[in-house]
């Protein structure tokens, strides 16, 4: 049972995302949880955000202007106060996807995080051919600017400490000091936790990430 005093989580629902194991997870962290499906639904912005997400760029990003979120989500980045997104919803947070996309161009994402979101590499640097998607539990490392995951979701968590990813795409960020943590798919570096300000988004899924997984939720709600 959460406290009366417990956050008020908002977890955004575009119709693409896990959302009830989200859900269960910010409330077993001690979070109030409340689920909109309508910008229009988030009537007083609350103290934390949460964007989750399965499937394919382009269509969530679809998704995301129907509703309402697009808009929302750059209110709520604007406050300053933690914005988590996961797989999908991480990956939004960038300029462009490329998932699905005719060319170069990719498509639009919100723009929060300078980068673009592109296809897991399917050769590892020896020659090997990588399976895509890339499933299972791989470690975490710390971002190469990085000297420390202090004052991050990721505050407490041992190096190499294993989460769970499913994905074929990942976030490319332009600048190397937004890649909070790294992951080694067989020699692979691909980028695992971001962070600019305020906003975070993992890869993985920390749902689905056992002990690790809801500590990080449990230090992202202490923020």
């Amino acid at each position: 049972m959460t406290s009366p005093n417990a956050l008020q989580v908002t977890v955004l629902d575009y119709g693409i995302g896990n959302l009830l194991n989200v859900a269960r997870a910010l409330e077993h962290s001690g979070a109030t949880v409340r689920v909109a499906a309508q910008a229009s639904e988030v009537v007083e912005l609350p103290d934390r955000m949460v964007l989750p997400g399965v499937g394919a760029f382009g269509d969530a990003m679809h998704e995301m202007r129907l509703r309402g979120f697009d808009d929302l989500v750059k209110r709520f980045a604007a406050t300053e106060r933690p914005f988590m997104g996961i797989c999908v919803g991480a990956q939004l947070l960038f300029d462009v996807g490329e998932e699905h996309s005719d060319g170069h161009a990719g498509h639009p994402g919100l723009g929060l995080i300078p980068g673009r979101v592109q296809p897991v590499p399917a050769l590892a640097p020896d020659g090997k051919c990588l399976r895509i998607p890339h499933i299972g539990w791989s470690g975490l490392q710390l971002g190469q600017s990085r000297v420390s995951w202090e004052g991050t979701p990721l505050s407490g968590l041992a190096r190499g400490e294993p989460v769970y990813f499913v994905h074929s795409f990942a976030p490319v960020p332009t600048h190397e000091k937004h890649r909070l943590a790294d992951t080694s798919y067989h020699g692979v570096r691909i980028c695992a936790v971001v962070a600019r300000d305020n906003l975070y988004g993992c890869q993985f899924h920390p749902e689905r990430s056992a002990t690790a997984g809801l500590g990080i939720l449990r230090q992202f709600l202490a923020l």
